[in-house]
């Protein structure tokens, strides 16, 4: 554990009464470096405790060195400021570590006995503390500094306790919080399909809290938990075969560990000795890529792991750092020498035989690395304020000779910057960076060592559904998973590169060939001339229309005769045209939409169906007005004569007429390439442009074939020889049946098949009008002549 304190000092060239101060002790080892104008930081950590060594916190300390030293000698960075250093060991106690913080606070540090106790009380000035290792020895830390307004930026404490800003409120940290990490583990679970789990913790608040956190989030999409155990270092060996008794008793084969690497090892050596095999395990970065747990014997139990990792970002000139470390660059001033020596001795940096990149203590180093760039960067913007123009009362700026923690704190809260490496790094409200983790699998390379490979990402700044990512891999059924199948890319996604973990999206007019491997221009599609639906359509209308002319012919040669006189012929031949022209306006809509088709198609054939309804009003008003007309003194077909009838049918046109012109002025309809329906093929169809104006014509004539369907229905038991209100009625039975069902089928059928729709019902709703209306006539005409003539239907009438 590392814990880096700040103190702002001015060094006199010549000190009258110099203090004291032990700067190392033995089982609390010490480094310090003091700049001429000294930013002093302490770094506490347990690099040597118990005559051990940690390399792992080592690393920590080398790293707090090395961007010490980058920024000293950085011009445009604090220029002539030096910042300085003081480490200090807590030996992973969290008694000790709040101990050393409330030496510094109170100036009382810990003192050499051969030294007066009175020269040893010289208060020092902390300004900030960087580090600890353990969210538990953190949090006792930034309780115990919390009320003294210090700053602590912890570069790898990531309970997610810590960012409750009314109990830390002076707290920031360069790593992730947990939250997020429990967030990014119950993805990778719900990603796989994995919904029957078992879940191993550590009993302190990094495990218990991410865990807590994780289950609550499992448990809402529906997965269940079949056991949850706790596990620390000292659990006793008992516990530990409980734990592996539950584990080999239990159905589920995915297990879920959020836990740090010491506290799980002898639980991994239990499961080993007891061939525990075939578990999937799940876990977070505090283990899933530490190298002592990832030997070969182990391989047998945790073989295809996956987990989150803290994002690898290498820091240029640090690995060469590393491996230049020598006793012999460090003053001989404390027993942090002794550490150095240890480490550099133990084994030395040049020879550890691992990848720079897959190191986890590496991948840490940058969060010390940004730690000390983030206070760095809040001086230097102390440095640079003007007065008037602070973030203090009346815009004051900082007194510079003497920095204090909570001002600190304030340029803290605003750091925004971007390093060297390009990693831009900012707090947010909590005091917590953004989210992004690794994804990694152990895999077993050829040599038989175990690799941490990157699998996937995870990036809490991206959009809900889109934060985690996994490249084309499958599982395979049976197999760990590390074992993958390359899966073809999704539709419209295509790879031309051989062992490639991306696919490529085709443009919006191509789609993927068979062997998503190239982008090929996709299909369009229209109902056209030359395929059988739309031969068949062309026939039924030319059909239609070949009917219509050979009733309007029967109707012209037999025009004198009393059938045709007494139903009205001029308003019957008009009626015969609108519906000639409502079987032919259907050709409109069959071919490639253009933009005259579709304007002519719906227009057309909302005008001429107008027309024909309108002339079937007619009809069925003169039937009402001319029975009614029979009566004494009634003169009322004077008021609706032949000119009347022709005004009434041109009147309702030109409605219709009216609203298809401000159709087209308005938002005419257009050709469109629908791609949004099909993923492989483009639909060519005319957009309605106005659906408004749309449903208004279809309402028009809606309106004007209820109101024929009402009188001709009141005219149904008039005379049958002049009265052809029933025809009228079963034709507006018919009519209204097809439009009524057209609508929901409309608006349901895909593509051309929409267009057919609107052809069959003009079409069925046009031979309706013609078969129920005119063959009746036709008929008489044709096969019975004998009942065409006025004395025959003067008799039935009488009668």
């Amino acid at each position: 554990m590392l814990v880096l304190t700040l103190t702002l000092l001015f060094i006199p060239l010549k000190a009258e009464n110099p203090a004291c101060r032990l700067h190392a002790k033995p089982d609390v080892p010490q480094h310090s470096k003091n700049g001429l104008f000294l930013k002093e930081y302490v770094l506490i950590s347990n690099c040597l405790c118990f005559f051990s060594v940690n390399i792992k916190e080592f690393l920590f300390a080398q790293t707090m060195i090395f961007a010490t030293e980058e920024i000293n000698n950085n011009p445009d960075l604090l220029p002539n400021v030096s910042l300085g250093y003081k480490i200090y060991d807590d030996c992973r106690s969290m008694s000790l570590a709040i101990r050393r913080a409330m030496s510094l606070l109170n100036g009382q540090e810990e003192s050499n006995s051969s030294f007066s106790s009175n020269s040893c009380e010289k208060p020092s000035s902390v300004n900030a503390i960087i580090g600890l290792s353990d969210s538990s020895a953190t949090k006792g830390v930034a309780s115990s500094v919390g009320p003294f307004h210090i700053p602590v930026i912890s570069y790898y404490a990531t309970c997610a306790c810590l960012s409750d800003k009314k109990e830390f409120p002076t707290f920031f940290r360069t790593i992730p919080s947990d939250y997020y990490q429990s967030k990014a583990l119950a993805q990778i679970v719900k990603y796989f399909g994995w919904t029957w789990i078992g879940a191993i913790r550590t009993d302190r608040d990094y495990g218990n809290i991410g865990m807590a956190t994780f289950l609550d989030i499992v448990q809402q999409e529906g997965v269940c938990v079949e056991y949850s155990e706790a596990i620390v270092r000292a659990t006793p060996r008992e516990k530990i075969l409980k734990i592996v008794d539950v584990i080999k008793r239990s159905t589920s084969k995915v297990v879920v560990v959020f836990a740090s690497y010491v506290d799980l090892e002898f639980l991994i050596q239990e499961l080993l000795t007891q061939k525990v095999f075939g578990l999937q395990w799940v876990g977070s970065e505090g283990w899933i890529s530490n190298e002592y747990l990832a030997i070969p014997e182990n391989y047998k139990v945790l073989g295809g792991a996956i987990g989150c990792v803290i994002n690898n970002d290498i820091i240029p000139g640090l690995q060469e750092f590393f491996q230049n470390i020598s006793p012999s660059d460090i003053p001989d001033d404390s027993n942090y020498n002794q550490t150095a020596r240890a480490a550099t001795g133990l084994k030395d940096l040049r020879q550890l035989n691992i990848q720079y990149a897959d190191v986890p203590e590496l991948r840490i180093t940058s969060n010390v690395y940004k730690a000390m760039y983030a206070i760095a960067h809040s001086l230097h913007k102390i440095y640079e304020c003007q007065e008037g123009q602070g973030p203090f009362e009346n815009k004051t700026c900082a007194n510079k000779t003497k920095i204090e923690p909570w001002q600190l704190i304030q340029y803290m809260k605003n750091v925004n910057f971007t390093t060297k490496y390009g990693e831009k790094v900012y707090f947010d409200e909590n005091g917590d960076p953004i989210a992004r983790y690794d994804l990694v699998n152990w895999q077993l390379s050829k040599e038989g060592t175990i690799q941490f490979v990157t699998v996937g990402l995870y990036d809490a700044s991206l959009p809900y559904g889109f934060t985690l990512r996994f490249p084309q891999f499958t599982s395979k059924k049976g197999k760990p998973v590390c074992c993958f199948d390359c899966l073809p890319c999704a539709e419209g996604e295509i790879s031309n590169a051989t062992d490639s973990v991306d696919c490529i999206k085709c443009n919006l007019e191509y789609k993927a060939n068979e062997k998503r491997d190239k982008c090929i221009l996709k299909e369009t599609e229209f109902l056209s001339f030359g395929e059988i639906m739309g031969i068949l359509l062309v026939i039924f209308s030319l059909l239609g229309t070949c009917m219509t002319i050979a009733v309007a012919l029967v109707f012209f040669l037999y025009r004198d005769t009393p059938i045709v006189r007494a139903n009205n012929s001029e308003l019957s031949f008009l009626l015969l045209l609108s519906l000639a022209l409502c079987f032919l306006c259907s050709l409109t809509f069959i071919g490639q939409p253009s933009d005259w088709s579709c304007m002519l198609r719906h227009t057309a054939f909302g005008i001429t169906f107008v027309m024909c309804i309108s002339c079937v009003l007619g009809k069925t008003i003169v039937v009402l007005m001319a029975f009614r007309a029979t009566l004494p003194g009634n003169n009322i077909m004077k008021w609706f004569g032949p000119a009347q009838q022709r005004l009434s049918v041109f009147s309702l046109s030109f409605i219709q007429i009216l609203i298809c012109a401000l159709w087209l002025i308005v938002s005419p309809p257009f050709p469109n390439r629908n791609m949004k329906h099909y993923k492989d093929r483009i639909i060519l169809e005319c957009d309605l442009g106005s659906v408004a104006v749309f449903y208004a014509v279809l309402g028009y004539i809606g309106l004007l074939s209820s109101m024929c369907f009402l009188l001709s229905f009141l005219a149904r038991k008039l005379p049958d020889n002049f009265n052809e209100a029933k025809y009228i009625t079963f034709s507006m039975l018919i009519f209204c049946a097809v439009w009524v069902t057209f609508i929901p089928a409309y608006i349901s059928s895909p593509g051309k098949y929409t267009v057919a729709v609107e052809i069959f019902a003009i079409l069925a709703s046009s031979f309706g009008l013609l078969f129920c209306i005119f063959f009746p006539k036709c008929h008489i005409i044709l096969l019975k002549p004998e009942n065409n003539t006025k004395k025959h239907l003067m008799g039935k009438m009488v009668s």
